[in-house]
C-alpha cells in the first residue's frame, strides 16, 4: 500500500468501505471482495489471506448480532454444519500454496460472489426441509477446507446452498452464514498463524473501515433494504478482479 498514490489509497478505502458494507447487509463478513481488491492492488498472497480473514471476523460478527436480533436462530443448523466446518478450515490454513495457484483457485472462487451479486441466487423456499445431517456435516467440511485455504469465510456458498436446499429462509440464511463465517474466518486464521502470519501496515485503517461499513450495511440489511444497484456495481469490480487472477 505504502507504493500507491494518496489517490489510489483513497480509492482502495473508499471500495472496501463499500465492499464491507454491501456483504455485512446480506449477512456476510466480505473475504472473497476484500481478497479481490488487495488483488487489485497487487497486495502480495501472504498478506491477502490472514487480512481477509482478520476482516471477515469483525465484520461477520457485526453482521450476526444484527440478524440475530431480527430472526429466530437455529443454533442446531449452524452446529451440524459448523461441526467439521470449523476442524476443516484450520487445515485449509494450515496450507500454503504457490503464488500462481492461489491467485488461480481465487479466480474460480470469485465466481461465488459474482453470481450472488448480480442477482442469480435461489429463492426463498415457501416450505422448509428438513435438515439431512449427513449432508450438512459433509457441506459444513468441504466450505470449511476451502475457506481456510483460500482466506474466505465460506458464507458465499454457503448462503445459495440453504436457500436452494430449502433449510432456511433469507434473514435465517444471513444470521447463520454470518456466525459460520465467523467461526470458520478464525480457524483459518488460527492455522495461518502456525506458519506466520503478514499483514499489511496498514491493517488496523483496513479494519476500522471494514467495520465502520459492515456495521451500517447489517443495520440497514437487517431492517431495510437490498442495495440492488449497488450489488451490481460490486459484482463489477468482481468480474474485473477475477479476470485479473486469472488472466494474468
Amino acid at each position: 500500500m505504502s507504493a500507491l498514490s494518496p489517490e489510489l489509497e483513497l480509492l482502495f478505502y473508499g471500495l472496501l468501505f463499500v465492499v464491507a458494507f454491501l456483504y455485512a447487509a446480506v449477512g456476510h463478513g466480505g473475504a472473497s471482495g476484500y481478497l479481490a481488491l488487495m488483488a487489485l492492488f497487487s497486495l502480495s498472497p501472504e498478506v491477502m489471506r490472514p487480512s481477509a480473514l482478520l476482516l471477515n471476523i469483525f465484520v461477520s460478527l457485526i453482521a450476526f448480532l444484527q440478524y440475530y436480533r431480527w430472526v429466530v436462530f437455529r443454533w442446531r443448523l449452524l452446529w451440524a454444519l459448523a461441526a467439521l466446518a470449523i476442524p476443516a478450515a484450520f487445515l485449509g490454513g494450515l496450507i500454503s500454496l504457490d503464488a500462481g495457484l492461489y491467485k488461480q483457485l481465487l479466480g474460480l472462487f470469485l465466481l461465488f460472489p459474482i453470481i450472488r451479486f448480480a442477482g442469480f441466487m435461489p429463492k426463498e423456499a415457501a416450505e422448509k426441509k428438513e435438515v439431512s445431517l449427513p449432508l450438512a456435516l459433509l457441506l459444513g467440511a468441504g466450505i470449511g477446507f476451502f475457506s481456510g485455504l483460500i482466506g474466505i469465510g465460506g458464507g458465499i456458498i454457503l448462503s445459495p446452498l440453504l436457500l436452494l436446499l430449502a433449510w432456511a429462509g433469507m434473514k435465517e440464511t444471513a444470521a447463520i452464514s454470518a456466525l459460520f463465517i465467523t467461526l470458520n474466518s478464525i480457524a483459518g486464521l488460527l492455522g495461518n498463524a502456525a506458519g506466520g502470519l503478514q499483514f499489511s501496515p496498514e491493517i488496523l485503517y483496513f479494519v476500522a473501515i471494514a467495520v465502520a461499513g459492515g456495521a451500517l450495511g447489517a443495520y440497514l440489511g437487517a431492517r431495510y433494504f437490498s442495495g440492488l444497484l449497488l450489488k451490481r456495481m460490486l459484482a463489477l469490480v468482481l468480474i474485473i478482479a477475477c479476470a485479473k487472477l486469472l488472466l494474468t
